[in-house]
C-alpha cells in the first residue's frame, strides 16, 4: 500500500489486522476479538483510564508523576508497579523489553523462561506480547492506576493490539520518534505505515466510545536536541495520529536544562499542536503535555543525581506540563532497583506539589524564546508540506531523505546526521551545524550569533568541541561545557 496521510478504511485496517495477529501465537487469543475488547475497555473505571486521568489533571492544574519501569516475570512486574503506585506515582508504566521492541518474540520468550527459572530479570523490560492479553490483563487488574506501554518500537502493531485489549489505555511512540532515534535500518516509510495502523486501532476504539491516549516520544535521542526539532516531530506525529482517529494525545518534550527555554518549549509545543490540529481540521482534540526529566548523562553520586531529578521536576512544574516522566538516583549505573525508582517518584512528587500554584511570568525573554521556537517549527513544517506536495506522511519521508529534517545523534541510516547542537552563553540549546535543515538565513544567523557570544566569552573558536563539552557537562554538575581555566 502506497504511503499517504489518509485514514485507513475499516476494511483496510481489518484486512491488515489478519496478518498482524499471526506474528506470534498470543495473537490468536479469543480476547483479541474486537467486540470482546470493546466490551472489556468499556468497563475500565474512570480512574484507570489514562486519557480521562490526563484530562482531569489539566482541569486541576496538576502535574502527574509517571516513572519508567518493567521486569519480565509477571508477578514481579505487578509487585514493581504496586510499589511505584504506593511511592506516589499517578500513572504507571510498563517498559517493554528490547527483544519485543524489535519483534524478536522467540528470544523474548527464551529470556522470559530463563528469568522465571533463575528468579532474576534477564530481560530489560516486560515482554507484553509473550504474556499476551491474559498476562497483560492480570497486570491491569492488579493495579489501581492507569497503565501505559513505553517502549521504542518501529513496529508496535501486535503489541498495541494486546495491551489495548487488556485494558491499557495509553501507548507511547510514533513512526518517527520510535524509529529514527531507536533503529538503524528500518525505512521511515515502513515505520510510519506501522504506526498508522496503531493509531487506526485507537481510532477504531474511539469510534465506539472508548478513550485511549497516545503519546509520541518527545526527547528523541535525548542528547541536547534543539526544541524546534523535537517540537516539529511531535506536531507531525500528532497530526498523523489525528488523521487515523486518535482524539487524546500527549505531546512530549525532553528537558534541555535552561529554565526559560524549557518553559518556552513546552508552552510553544502545546500552542502549536493545537494550532496545527485546528488548521488541518481535526476538531474535538484533547491535547496534554509530558515533560521528561533530564535524558542525558547523569552524575554517579546519588545525592547529585537526586538534585538533578529535583531540578527537572521544578522545571516540569513551572512549565505546567500535564505529566512528568521521572528518573532514579541510579540512572548513571543502569536499571534502577525498585526502591531507587520509588525514591525518584517521591522526590518528584514532592517538588511538583510544592510548585503547583507557582508560575513563570510571561517576561519579554520568555516570549521571545517562544516566538523563536515557533518560527523555527513553522519553517520545518512548511517545508515538509512543500516537498510532500501537501501530504504530511510523504513529506516527512522526503524531508528526512533530503536532510530538511534531521535529528542530532540519531542512529538511523535514514537520518542525515549533519545537524549538531551547542549551548549558548545562558545554556540554551542552539544549532551549531545546520546541515541541510530547512531554516532560513535569519534563523541561522540568530543561532550562530548566540553560540559565538559564548565562544568569545570562553576565548575559543566556534567548533564541534563546544558540542562535545556540552554533552558531558550535566553529568559533571554544569549546564554549559565551559573549559577549565588555569588560575594565575
Amino acid at each position: 500500500m502506497k504511503l499517504q496521510n489518509k485514514k485507513l478504511t475499516e476494511s483496510e485496517f481489518l484486512e491488515q489486522r489478519k496478518e498482524v495477529l499471526k506474528a506470534w501465537p498470543t495473537g490468536n487469543d479469543p480476547d483479541l476479538d474486537l467486540d470482546k475488547a470493546v466490551e472489556y475497555l468499556k468497563q475500565v473505571p474512570e480512574e484507570k483510564n489514562f486519557a480521562l486521568v490526563l484530562n482531569n489533571a489539566k482541569l486541576n492544574n496538576d502535574t502527574l508523576i509517571q516513572p519508567r519501569g518493567g521486569v519480565p516475570v509477571l508477578s514481579e512486574h505487578i509487585k514493581l508497579l504496586n510499589y511505584l503506585s504506593d511511592s506516589g506515582a499517578d500513572c504507571l508504566p510498563s517498559t517493554i523489553d528490547s527483544y519485543t521492541r524489535h519483534n524478536r518474540y522467540q528470544e523474548a520468550q527464551k529470556g522470559l523462561e530463563e528469568s522465571e527459572q533463575k528468579h532474576r530479570a534477564l530481560l530489560n523490560g516486560f515482554p507484553a506480547v509473550n504474556h499476551g492479553v491474559k498476562g497483560c490483563k492480570e497486570v491491569f487488574e492488579a493495579i489501581n492506576k492507569p497503565v501505559e506501554a513505553r517502549h521504542g518500537t518501529p513496529d508496535a502493531r501486535l503489541l498495541s493490539e494486546i495491551i489495548h485489549a487488556a485494558g491499557w489505555t495509553s501507548n507511547e511512540g510514533g513512526g518517527i520518534s520510535y524509529n529514527i532515534p531507536y533503529a538503524k535500518s528500518v525505512p521511515l516509510e515502513v515505520s510510519i505505515k506501522n504506526w498508522q495502523y496503531v493509531d487506526r486501532l485507537v481510532g477504531y476504539y474511539e469510534e465506539r466510545g472508548i478513550k485511549i491516549n497516545r503519546e509520541p516520544f518527545g526527547p528523541l535521542t535525548g542528547t541536547i536536541v534543539p526544541p524546534s526539532i523535537s517540537n516539529t516531530v511531535m506536531i507531525i506525529e500528532a497530526l498523523l495520529a489525528a488523521e487515523q482517529g486518535v482524539k487524546n494525545i500527549t505531546v512530549g518534550y525532553g528537558m534541555g536544562g535552561n529554565l526559560i527555554q524549557d518553559v518556552a518549549a513546552v508552552h510553544s509545543l502545546y500552542d502549536q499542536t493545537l494550532e496545527y490540529l485546528d488548521m488541518f481540521g481535526y476538531k474535538d482534540m484533547e491535547v496534554s503535555t509530558v515533560f521528561h526529566q533530564w535524558m542525558g548523562g547523569f552524575p554517579s553520586d546519588e545525592a547529585e543525581a537526586m538534585a538533578l531529578i529535583s531540578y527537572s521536576s521544578s522545571v516540569a512544574a513551572l512549565s505546567k506540563a500535564t505529566k512528568l516522566i521521572t528518573k532514579s538516583p541510579h540512572e548513571s549505573v543502569g536499571i534502577p532497583t525498585m526502591e531507587a525508582n520509588g525514591l525518584g517518584v517521591k522526590a518528584s512528587k514532592f517538588i511538583v506539589n510544592m510548585l503547583k500554584d507557582q508560575t513563570i511570568s510571561e517576561s519579554d525573554d520568555l516570549l521571545l524564546e517562544m516566538n523563536q521556537i515557533k518560527k523555527e517549527v513553522k519553517s520545518l513544517i512548511d517545508v515538509v508540506l512543500k516537498v510532500g506536495e501537501g501530504d504530511l506522511a510523504v513529506g516527512t519521508v522526503r524531508a528526512f531523505e533530503q536532510g530538511l529534517l534531521d535529528i542530532p545523534f540519531a542512529p538511523s541510516k535514514y537520518n542525515a546526521g549533519k545537524v549538531f547542537p551547542a549551548r549558548d552563553n545562558e545554556g540554551r540549546i542552539r544549532i551549531l551545524e545546520f546541515g541541510n535543515l530547512a531554516m532560513n538565513d535569519e534563523i541561522k544567523a540568530f543561532h550562530y550569533n548566540k553560540i559565538k557570544e559564548r565562544a568569545d566569552s570562553e576565548d575559543r573558536e566556534v567548533s564541534f568541541q563546544l558540542t562535545v563539552d556540552d554533552i558531558y557537562s550535566v553529568s559533571k554538575g554544569k549546564l554549559i561545557g565551559r573549559p577549565l581555566r588555569n588560575s594565575k
